[in-house]
């Protein structure tokens, strides 16, 4: 991911921060969390000169891939706990 993407995702996310502070992820459809998340997307679309269509699209990309890298790190946190094996240290 790029500086600029990074800045892009960290820039919406803490603007999804304040506008879904009580929004349960699990009971609200995405679609509205989407909807709640658009004015910020038409101001950077504005910006760039682009449509709201490609900021919508490149904000679920960077999603994506953030998530991804993530969940490796975490995966690669667990394989440090367990020692590479897959068997906590706890139990040997």
């Amino acid at each position: 991911m790029t500086d600029e993407n990074k800045k892009l995702l960290a820039r919406i996310n803490s603007y999804a921060e304040t506008k879904l502070a009580d929004i349960d992820p699990q009971k609200v459809p995405v679609s509205t969390q989407l909807q709640q998340l658009r004015p910020i997307m038409e101001e950077i679309a504005a910006e760039r000169g682009v449509s709201l269509e490609d900021i919508f699209i490149l904000y679920m990309d960077l999603q994506t891939e953030a998530s991804v890298a993530s969940e490796q790190k975490l995966r690669d946190e667990l394989s440090d706990i367990n020692n590479g094996d897959g068997h906590p240290l706890l139990f040997r």
